[in-house]
């Protein structure tokens, strides 16, 4: 399976977690995220950042992992209603979940909802877990993203 990162630059070249809080992982919790599309990882983007930071250089991270590898998926029928809130309440349901799966560490994939398209999905990947040593970056791609994100009309 390919799995597609969008990051600056500075950041491409390797696959290295971040212990920075957001959905899936609460401050110190080490994951990488990932999506299932481009675009997914486009917009996921798009709703955490601002046109001036979209401005910035950025790479498509092309990402392989081998279908051998245990994944664990969590289902939006197991999540509360307000799972995809962008408030505490939301990320505090979210963040508890990865951060168990991280701790309990079977298995390196985490594949996720979106909180943005239904019936899209986010792959966290857990760097500290045995088998990521099989996950490879694959290649890289220069990504810009449309001058319309970044101007919207008014």
């Amino acid at each position: 399976m390919e799995i597609y990162r969008i990051t600056l630059k500075k950041w491409s070249g390797s696959l290295k977690g971040s212990s920075n809080p957001a959905r899936w992982n609460s401050k110190g919790v080490e994951v990488i995220y990932s999506a299932w599309t481009r675009s997914l990882a486009c917009l996921e983007n798009i709703v955490h950042k601002n046109s001036i930071e979209l401005k910035e250089n950025f790479i498509i991270m092309v990402i392989y992992v081998p279908d051998s590898i245990k994944q664990e998926t969590i289902s939006k029928s197991v999540l509360p209603a307000t799972w995809y809130h962008a408030d505490a309440m939301g990320y505090n349901i979210c963040q508890e979940i990865g951060d168990n799966w991280v701790s309990e560490n079977k298995s390196a994939i985490l594949k996720v909802p979106s909180s943005i398209i239904n019936n899209e999905f986010n792959f966290v990947i857990n760097p500290n877990h045995a088998d990521f040593k099989l996950i490879k970056l694959i290649e890289e791609e220069p990504f810009l993203f449309d001058f319309r994100i970044l101007y919207p009309k008014k």
